[in-house]
C-alpha cells in the first residue's frame, strides 16, 4: 500500500501543474499571443523546477523524472517556436483535451511501464534474507549435466588437422575398450581438452582419478575441478564445488580452488564472500598465477556489488610458473 499511495501522489504532483497551467491560460485569455506563449514558457519551467524538487524529495524515481523533464522540454520548445510565430494555439475546449490526455498518458504509461519492468509489491530485502536467498539459490542451481547440455556445440578447433582427429577417433575407441588403462585415460583428457572437448576431457579425467585411487595427486583433482568448470562454460556446478571443497579440505591455499569457489559465490548471489577469496588471492599472488588476471578483471564489478569500496592491490610477489602440461605432453 505504501508503494501505489506514493505512487499516487508522484501521479498527482506531475498532473497538477498541468492543470493549473491549463487553467490559467484559459482565463488569462489570449490577447496578445506572444505574451502567453511566454506564460506557458514559465508555468513549464516551473514544472521543471517541481520536478527536480520531487526527486529530491523522493517522490519521483530518476527514471520518472527524466520521462516527465523529456516531455516538458518538448512542450517547452513547442511553445518557443510558436512565440517566435506568434501563433499560440487558444485556450478553448481542445487545449483543456490536451492537457488531460498528456496528463493520463503520463500517468497510464508510468503505471503500465512500471507493471512491464518493476515488481509491485516487491520490497527490499534485509541482510539476513539476502543471505538466505542466496543460500537457496546455491541450494538449487543446475547441476552439472544439465549446464554441459546447455552448452551450445564445440566450434572445429583451429590448426588441428584430420590426421589428429582421425588418431582422437582411434584413442577414443581405445580407451572405450580399456577403461581401466591409465596412461589411455591420461592421454585422452588432455587431448579433448586440447580440442575444446571439455566434458569429454573431464570423463577421461575422472576416470583417472578412478584409476589411480588413493595415489591420485591434489594436481589430478585441480584438473578435474578445471575441466568440469570448463565444460560448463564457466559455471561452477554443485558437483565442481563438491570437488573444489575437497581440495581446499586438502590444502587450503590452493589457488585454482580458491579461484574457483570465490567464482561460485559471484554466481549465487554471494558477492562479499566472492571478494574475500579473491582479495585474498591477489594479495598472496604469485603475480603470474593463471588466475590473478580474470581476478583482476572481475573483483570491481564483485565488490560494487557487495557495497565495498576496493582498491585493487599491486601485483603480488613473483612465484613458479604455473603447472601444465608441457608441449611434448601435448604432442604426444
Amino acid at each position: 500500500m505504501i508503494f501505489w499511495a506514493t505512487a499516487a501522489l508522484m501521479a498527482l504532483f506531475v498532473s497538477v501543474p498541468i492543470g493549473r497551467a491549463v487553467w490559467a491560460h484559459r482565463t488569462a485569455g489570449l490577447s496578445d499571443e506572444a505574451a502567453a506563449a511566454a506564460k506557458d514558457l514559465s508555468v513549464y519551467r516551473d514544472q521543471l523546477a517541481e520536478v527536480e524538487r520531487d526527486q529530491s524529495r523522493g517522490l519521483l524515481s530518476e527514471a520518472d523524472a527524466e520521462r516527465t523533464r523529456t516531455e516538458i522540454s518538448r512542450r517547452i520548445l513547442a511553445a518557443d517556436a510558436a512565440a517566435d510565430r506568434h501563433r499560440v494555439a487558444g485556450a478553448g475546449p481542445s487545449g483543456k483535451l490536451l492537457a488531460g490526455g498528456v496528463a493520463t498518458v503520463l500517468i497510464a504509461g508510468s503505471l503500465a511501464l512500471y507493471g512491464w519492468m518493476g515488481q509491485p509489491g516487491y520490497g527490499d530485502f534485509a541482510l539476513a534474507d539476502r543471505i538466505a536467498f542466496a543460500e537457496e539459490l546455491r541450494a538449487n542451481r543446475p547441476d552439472q549435466a544439465s549446464a554441459e547440455a546447455s552448452m551450445p556445440p564445440s566450434p572445429a578447433p583451429e590448426g588441428v588437422t584430420e590426421a589428429y582427429l582421425d588418431l582422437m577417433e582411434k584413442l577414443r575407441a581405445t580407451v572405450a575398450e580399456r577403461p581401466d588403462d591409465l596412461q589411455g585415460n591420461t592421454l585422452l583428457a588432455q587431448n579433448e581438452a586440447r580440442i575444446g572437448n571439455y566434458a569429454a576431457a573431464a570423463r577421461a579425467q575422472e576416470a583417472v582419478l578412478r584409476i589411480k585411487g588413493a595415489e591420485g595427486t591434489l594436481s589430478d583433482v585441480e584438473d578435474y575441478a578445471e575441466l568440469l568448470v570448463a565444460a560448463a562454460g564457466g559455471y561452477v556446478s554443485p558437483e565442481a564445488e563438491t570437488v573444489l571443497r575437497s581440495i581446499l579440505g586438502r590444502d587450503p591455499e590452493s589457488g585454482a580452488a580458491r579461484y574457483y569457489i570465490g567464482l561460485m559465490f559471484a554466481q549465487t548471489g554471494r558477492p562479499d564472500l566472492a571478494l574475500r577469496h579473491w582479495d585474498r588471492l591477489l594479495q598472496r599472488g604469485p603475480a603470474d598465477a593463471p588466475w590473478m588476471e580474470p581476478i583482476r578483471l572481475q573483483i570491481a564489478a564483485v565488490a560494487e556489488q557487495a557495497g565495498e569500496a576496493y582498491e585493487i592491490p599491486p601485483a603480488g610477489r613473483t612465484g613458479p610458473a604455473p603447472r601444465g602440461p608441457s608441449a611434448a605432453d601435448i604432442e604426444a
